[in-house]
């Protein structure tokens, strides 16, 4: 299947490792021109000369708003106008006492899970609009729809992302331009490990919980990915997409 995004600008955030560094060699696989972006020079260059054509850049999702306008504007500049914009970044700390973090601990959550990313979609959007094509996914959470006990900051802050991508997804849709969400189960990356202690740890509870039996793969998150932002995709928007073998139980 010809994806049509040969020649489309990518943005990636959060890509100098695990789901983010994926979308973006997927999408440089089909042709797009990736730019990566993450909190370290030295990390996000090591990133970008993995892949053929792309081009890094120092971004922080907490940073305040004109850091958004900046790194659009830079990449705009260097590559062209941004086609594909995917909003990805870290979880914040996890605790098993819900009622246990800071009000600082709170308002940094939500800086770099909404705020961040709102920055980035608004600064995307308006030139989309200009061209008559686009494409906005976020890299959220299955703890969006079954919120997982440890991750309250994660859960709570993700579903507000997800309900403000629902709602900006009717608006622009007549513009050609499509909102979705990834939701995100077990996936064998870092965070994996940070969660479980272990890649081991995580994937023999997957083979007890995990109706396919094993941890997802980077590459099958990224494929799910890298089909959303497509062509093809054009009248898919507004909807969030498991990608959890199964895991999620809810409707």
């Amino acid at each position: 299947m010809d994806l049509g995004i040969a020649g489309k600008v990518a943005l990636v955030a959060g890509a100098s490792k695990g789901l983010g560094f994926g979308i973006a060699s997927a999408l440089a696989a089909e042709g797009a021109t990736v730019a990566l972006a993450s909190r370290s020079r030295e990390r996000i260059d090591a990133a970008a000369a993995r892949i053929d054509g792309a081009r890094g850049y120092v971004h922080d999702t907490s940073a305040p708003a004109p850091a958004a306008r900046d790194l659009l504007d830079a990449v705009a500049r260097d590559l062209g106008p941004v086609d594909i914009l995917v909003v990805n970044g870290g979880g914040p700390p996890a605790g098993s006492d819900a009622l246990g973090f800071t009000t600082e601990q709170w308002e940094a959550a939500y800086r770099s899970l909404v705020l961040g990313p709102m920055d980035l979609v608004q600064a995307a959007v308006r030139s989309m609009r200009e061209r008559g094509w686009g494409r906005v996914l976020a890299v959220s959470s299955s703890a969006v729809r079954e919120p997982i006990p440890n991750l309250v900051l994660s859960s709570s802050h993700r579903a507000g992302l997800l309900a403000a991508f629902t709602t900006i997804a009717r608006q622009v849709a007549a513009d050609g331009i499509t909102v979705n969400t990834l939701l995100p189960g077990r996936i064998a990356t870092d965070r994996i490990v940070e969660n479980y202690g272990s890649v081991e740890r995580a994937a023999a509870l997957a083979a007890d919980e995990i109706p396919a039996g094993r941890l997802g793969t980077v590459e099958e998150f990224a494929a799910a990915a890298t089909f959303l932002c497509s062509t093809p995709a054009s009248y898919i928007t507004g909807t969030a997409l498991l990608v959890d073998g199964g895991l999620t139980r809810s409707i």
